[in-house]
């Protein structure tokens, strides 16, 4: 090309050709600013969308992390309240058989009682029987007496009647 530019001059061309080439050369540059604008933002947009993924595999990768943290957190919690829940119920088994020798305490203290009050019935049922039979021996004592008496006044009121038939 060299060669026809130099052989024959810029000013022997025709300018309509000239202008055809300005032309054609302007709309080539135009084109080209605009593809190479277009790959510009389209390399800044994929620049952007890579930065946005690495910011999210990282901010996935921090979440990770934090519910990884929040986890063990939750199982050590959880280990936590189980040992205490242990450690209560192991509490209210010891409350259960302290309660449960109470009981057999109090049921033995209970029996020995009953067994005191049978033997106070039995005593009260001995001293009614006594009574019983002093009451059968006043009632006697009665008897003989009222009897004796009786026999007193007959023998105080005939004596003297038989005296004074006798005398």
């Amino acid at each position: 090309m060299q060669e026809i530019l130099t052989n024959k001059t810029l000013s022997d061309l025709d300018p309509r050709i000239i202008a055809y080439i300005n032309e054609l050369i302007s709309q080539k540059l135009a084109e080209f600013v605009q593809t190479n604008e277009l790959r510009a933002k389209e390399l800044s947009l994929m620049e952007r969308v890579i930065k946005v993924e690495e910011e999210l595999k990282a901010f996935r990768e921090i979440e990770q992390a934090r519910f990884e943290v929040m986890e063990r957190r939750f199982e050590s919690l959880q280990r936590e309240m189980e040992a205490r829940f242990r450690a209560m119920e192991d509490r209210f088994e010891a409350m259960d058989k302290r309660f449960e020798a109470l009981q057999r305490g109090m049921e033995a203290k209970f029996k020995a009682m009953e067994d005191r009050f049978e033997a106070m019935d039995k005593r009260f049922e001995s001293i009614d029987k006594r009574f019983e039979a002093l009451d059968k021996r006043f009632t006697f004592m009665q008897w003989v007496m009222g009897i004796g008496f009786s026999a007193v006044i007959v023998v105080s009121s005939i004596l003297p009647i038989v005296l004074k038939l006798i005398g």
